[in-house]
């Protein structure tokens, strides 16, 4: 019998999984219903529509390590030439069909080589970067929140986290996690997480003498 190892959290690739399987089914129930003129919104991330990163979560789940591959090839090693190529394939004709092609990837377990963590990490925080500005919340569940804010305090992968957060001290006001010494960053773990990948904005929510510094190395990107 095959053993089913822990990958991260504690969690096994089958409960990693389920989490991004999760949060995905939920950004697209949340965007079910939203009106056409309302998908050209800007987006958190510069210069992207929430269509455009919803089409980018959508590459993302379609993208093996052989594809991922031949495009780094293909695009020169030039890794955000890839991302909006691999974007552009999916974002279909119109929002609806984005938005299908996005529903049809919900369960996929297809991910470039990067750990099932990043993976939910790209859900939750590309989530994030559709949601705030399009004015809808989700109460993510503390359990799925908790190991992803772990998972980014060691990790530069995909993008800067450890890094950004050096020489301070974060804690969550609503869970348990917490980290680093230095000058005190407190909030929602939420808001953590998004300060953390650099979402400066989110820096509203946090409170402590290191909010300053963090804001100013998300605002450096």
């Amino acid at each position: 019998m095959t053993e089913v190892k822990p990958e991260g959290g504690g969690q096994t690739r089958a409960g990693l999984w389920a989490l991004v399987h999760a949060e995905r089914a939920a950004l697209a129930a949340d965007l079910a219903d939203l009106p056409e003129p309302r998908w050209a919104t800007p987006s958190l991330c510069a210069g992207l529509s929430v269509r455009e990163v919803l089409a980018h979560l959508t590459a993302a789940a379609n993208l093996g390590p052989a594809r991922w591959l031949a495009g780094v090839i293909r695009c020169r090693f030039d890794f955000d030439k890839q991302v909006v190529m691999r974007l552009n394939e999916q974002l279909g004709s119109s929002p609806a069909e984005t938005l299908d092609r996005f529903g049809r990837a919900v369960t996929s377990t297809v991910k470039p080589p990067l750990p099932i963590m990043a993976m939910l990490g790209e859900t939750v925080v590309h989530g994030e970067d559709i949601r705030r500005p399009l004015g809808i919340r989700r109460e993510y569940p503390i359990a799925t929140l908790t190991p992803l804010a772990e998972y980014y305090r060691g990790s530069d992968q995909v993008v800067l986290a450890k890094g950004r957060i050096e020489g301070l001290r974060l804690a969550a006001t609503d869970g348990p996690f917490a980290t680093g010494a230095g000058p005190l960053v407190s909030g929602s773990t939420l808001a953590l997480i998004m300060a953390m990948t650099g979402r400066a904005d989110y820096c509203d929510e946090l409170d402590g003498d290191g909010v300053a510094t963090l804001r100013e190395r998300g605002a450096k990107g």
